[in-house]
């Protein structure tokens, strides 16, 4: 009995061995293939950006390339000035970006919560969704601006309407795809709709949590550069309208690719830990 016991044991430390260290394999190759995504995320724009500059044939002058964009950042006299000038504005549009996004996605996982308990509520909210997704925001924009003023509101507005709809559209989507036989457990034991929704629909949609996360961070970025073009100006959106008229055309192109790289890094670093996490937990992402 006691050599059954023994061998029992030892086998149950063998295979928790195993999963330790085939969950770990999977953590290290979703982190690698996230890495990799990147860099040539990175390369395919580059190329795209040199190959669409030289097949326009658009001026020197107006046009810049990679070289030139590299040049004004860390080549020309006034390099340190120009750094100094780009990340200033970058820092203030990516606190504009993480005002939109907040809000934004907070009030998608109120809303896609409040569809998961009432029926009626989806019926009744969904179609306002809608609209602030149908409608476009430049439209939106005078009324926003009349009703919250020229302020961080005018921000958390408009950036959470960017985010708002996909991101509620995902997580809505993850919460329904909880299993049917886990949710009739869980009323077997006398839980509501409150303890599905914590206990089955919650953990299930974290795919699609993830998901909404890694779409709504460009949303935000792009939410933040509207509203500082059209309200509250500061940061990237609200000096690209100065740097045309002066004609400072280098400055333009290397805020436009720095904000962009920026999108990119953030998209990247999100999906990297959206793998991860997933890997540990045995489950799969789910496409944006």
């Amino acid at each position: 009995m006691t050599v059954i016991t023994v061998t029992a044991a030892q086998s149950i430390v063998d295979v928790d061995a195993r999963l330790r260290r085939e969950r770990t394999r999977r953590v290290l190759s979703a982190a690698g293939w996230g890495l990799l995504t990147f860099l040539l995320t990175l390369l395919t724009v580059g190329v795209l950006w040199v190959g669409v500059l030289w097949l326009s044939g658009v001026s020197p002058l107006i046009a810049k390339g990679p070289v030139d964009v590299w040049r004004y950042l860390f080549v020309v006299p006034a390099a340190a000035a120009n750094r100094e000038l780009i990340l200033g504005n970058l820092v203030v549009t990516l606190g504009h970006s993480a005002i939109g996004f907040a809000a934004g996605l907070l009030v998608a996982l109120l809303g896609a919560a409040a569809f998961q308990l009432s029926r009626g509520v989806e019926h009744a909210l969904m179609p306002v969704a809608m609209l602030l997704r149908s409608v476009p925001l430049i439209a939106m924009a005078p009324v926003i601006i009349m009703i919250f003023g020229r302020d961080l509101w005018t921000v958390a507005v408009i950036g959470g309407i960017v985010v708002l709809f996909p991101a509620l559209v995902n997580i809505s989507f993850g919460l329904k795809s909880a299993s049917a036989q886990m949710n009739d457990l869980v009323e077997v034991y006398g839980g509501g709709a409150w303890a599905k929704l914590r206990k089955v629909a919650m953990p299930a949609s974290l795919p699609a949590f993830f998901a909404a996360v890694r779409i709504s961070v460009p949303g935000a970025i792009t939410g933040a550069l509207l509203a500082e073009w059209l309200a509250v100006g500061g940061g990237i959106g609200g000096s690209i309208g100065g740097f045309i008229p002066q004609a400072q055309f280098t400055a333009l192109w290397t805020s436009v690719v720095v904000v962009t790289v920026v999108s990119l890094l953030l998209y990247n670093v999100i999906q990297i830990v959206e793998d991860v996490v997933l890997a540990r937990m045995g489950m799969r992402p789910q496409a944006a």
